[in-house]
């Protein structure tokens, strides 16, 4: 019979950690969202294209840190707190970081 045990993870790299830009996508939709807003309203205050802010929620661009400002200036924070709340997330390891291990099937 199989058993689970735990395992030194051989591939727990760097790699699985967020990117930063991943991660500010995801707190800045968080911050529209808890607001009720669309894409288009945040982006018009923010100045830029909706297209753009969608680009930056995904995580596919990396805006400068004139455009973050001006987007959390737009969701009513700050450069600052968006950037302390996002270092908040990536010093929170995951998971399997915290353990270095993996689940494995023992024969």
């Amino acid at each position: 019979m199989a058993t689970l045990r735990a395992v030194p993870d051989p591939v727990s790299t760097s790699t699985e950690e967020p990117l930063w830009r991943d991660v500010l996508g995801e707190h800045l939709r968080s911050l529209r969202q808890e607001r009720g807003e669309t894409l288009q309203e945040t982006a018009t205050r923010a100045g830029i294209s909706m297209q753009y802010l969608s680009e930056i929620e995904r995580g596919t661009k990396d805006p400068s840190s004139e455009m973050i400002s001006a987007v959390a200036g737009a969701l009513g924070s700050g450069l600052g707190e968006v950037t302390e709340a996002v270092s908040r997330r990536l010093r929170t390891p995951s998971r399997t970081q915290a353990t270095g291990q993996v689940l494995a099937l023992a024969a």
